[in-house]
């Protein structure tokens, strides 16, 4: 498909043109994200969410990971800690979003606020992916990262409902391995992430630390535990010269 583009080249724009490209590109990224869309499906059946409550916590929360582990985490007494905790636990996986939202300025900066942090809302891991590659390679139309989002949006909440809808029929999910598709989403986005050997140490180390927390510390506290370990490593990586 043609890439569209505009002059300047430096000030994004918007065409229809790049509606239907941003939808091409976030195409192969569909199978993936809406097998893990049903896990979070089914995930919140086995919860007893009644239909209506899953169908807008897959609207507006609209955060697959943080939804996952939260329900995960779910304490079966609401107390303040539990809340709190519960609060921490996601703002810690949703923390890329604001690296994101930062990577993206360079990109959609120069457009308007009222268009800007609309389109923010919709970002996506696999949407951010294909986009900065594709702003990589010189694409700069804003309507590419609205039309693939739009794909994703329709898409994941079709494959929530169908995961909750199949969800009450499974006793338990982890026969048929949707306990594995949150850690196989995250590796498999860890892919196009692979630049340097060297980022393997932070990765590493994370790993590591997360699994040792899990071992001597119940609960979730593995993910805040590896992720601070894991982004403080990965600075002192990106800093150091290379060999």
């Amino acid at each position: 498909m043609t890439e569209t583009r505009a002059a300047p080249a430096d000030k994004p724009f918007w065409s229809l043109a790049g509606l239907r490209l941003g939808a091409w590109l976030l195409l192969p990224s569909l199978p993936g994200m809406m097998a893990f869309g049903a896990a979070v499906g089914a995930t919140e059946a086995r919860k007893g969410f009644d239909f209506a409550y899953a169908l807008l916590m897959n609207c507006w929360v609209y955060a697959g990971a943080s939804q996952l582990v939260a329900m995960e985490a779910w304490p079966q007494h609401m107390t303040a800690a539990g809340v709190a905790a519960l609060a921490l636990v996601v703002a810690t996986v949703n923390a890329r979003m604001m690296l994101f939202g930062a990577s993206l300025r360079p990109w959609l900066g120069p457009l308007p606020a009222w268009q800007i942090y609309p389109l923010l809302q919709f970002t996506t891991d696999p949407g951010w992916v294909m986009m900065m590659r594709y702003r990589a390679e010189g694409g700069n139309d804003a309507a590419a990262f609205l039309g693939g989002a739009l794909l994703v949006l329709v898409a994941w909440i079709s494959a929530t409902m169908v995961g909750y809808l199949a969800g009450t029929l499974v006793a338990d999910p982890r026969a048929i391995a949707l306990d594995l598709v949150l850690p196989i989403f995250f590796a498999a986005m860890v892919v196009p992430l692979w630049r340097v050997r060297r980022r393997a140490i932070a990765w590493g180390v994370a790993g590591l630390v997360a699994l040792a927390t899990d071992y001597l510390v119940s609960g979730w506290w593995f993910i805040i535990t590896g992720g601070i370990v894991g982004s403080l490593i990965e600075g002192f990586v990106e800093d150091a010269p290379d060999a």
